[in-house]
């Protein structure tokens, strides 16, 4: 799926896919919604493109690939938001198709996307993803500042700490008021609370704040339905989503039971295995 939104001198595409929940061992009931989706952004001038992240998957990535070839721009940058698999594993197939992109990622976004292909990590996703994790993965090259700029339009890198891991950024482009949120924000889905804890929870509601204060027009949310909104209402959705989180952890006792008043809440947002991972990691420090 795919969705148009014209700038005066950029446009700007969103490409969703679907795959199984990366959380196993959910109690049973919400099986219909236990699937996520990634996206990834391509914005476009005259001539050149940006694609900010990649999918997970080989499949995903060729499908990707031939994407973007078809929409006849030169691809000339790709920028990685941050180190989780899925938003880097197709770095080496989109290389290999577009030899002339450059990678760009933060310095610290690098080293956490090494740390990922880490062998026992590495491991891990192959495990739970078998035959679908490209053999050779590559990394993005550093980029040690908070602006580059595609056909003379500022894509400003925002900082935006612990939101759902650490060292996490999202792109902003002013010129046509879109804010590429890597997984700072999340739209219809549980936002992935396994790796949060303590202060985390108070780092990612200031990442949302700093988003919000920027005025967005439209919000890319890195996890959504099928069909995203793109909507920057999902900033303050998901900040009420981490504050009802957290006030109701405060109140139970036992992550089943965190899970199931959560669900009351929330009860038709996507991959509830995430629910179930922020759970069972909070239950686990109290």
């Amino acid at each position: 799926m795919s969705i148009v939104q014209g700038g005066a001198k950029l446009d700007w595409e969103v490409f969703i896919k679907r795959r199984g929940s990366a959380t196993q061992g959910m109690p049973p009931g919400k099986e219909d919604l236990a699937w996520v989706t990634n996206a990834v952004t391509l914005v476009s001038g005259n001539r050149d493109a940006l694609l900010v992240d990649t999918f997970l998957s080989e499949e995903h990535n060729s499908e990707l690939a031939d994407w973007i070839a078809a929409k006849d721009k030169h691809l000339a940058l790709i920028y990685i938001t941050h180190g989780h698999p899925d938003h880097f594993f197709g770095l080496k197939i989109l290389k290999e198709r577009f030899p002339e992109a450059r990678i760009l990622a933060r310095s610290n976004v690098v080293e956490a996307m090494r740390r990922a292909i880490e062998p026992e990590a590495l491991e891990n996703w192959r495990r739970r993803w078998p035959n679908q994790i490209a053999k050779d993965l590559i990394l993005a090259d550093k980029l040690d500042t908070d602006l580059f700029k595609l056909e003379g339009h500022d894509c400003r890198i925002i900082d935006t700490g612990h939101t759902d891991t650490d060292n996490t950024t999202a792109l902003h482009i002013p010129s046509i008021g879109l804010m590429v949120s890597g997984d700072a924000v999340y739209n219809e889905t549980h936002p992935y609370l396994g790796e949060t804890s303590g202060e985390g929870y108070g780092g990612w509601l200031r990442a949302l704040d700093k988003i919000e204060a920027l005025d967005p027009r439209a919000v890319v949310a890195g996890h959504g339905p099928l069909h995203q909104d793109c909507s920057p209402s999902h900033i303050a959705k998901t900040r009420l989503y981490i504050e009802n989180f957290v006030a109701i952890s405060k109140t139970t006792s036992s992550p089943l039971e965190l899970y199931e008043r959560m669900l009351q809440m929330y009860p038709d947002r996507i991959n509830p295995g995430s629910l179930w991972a922020g759970a069972h990691k909070a239950k686990a420090l109290a």
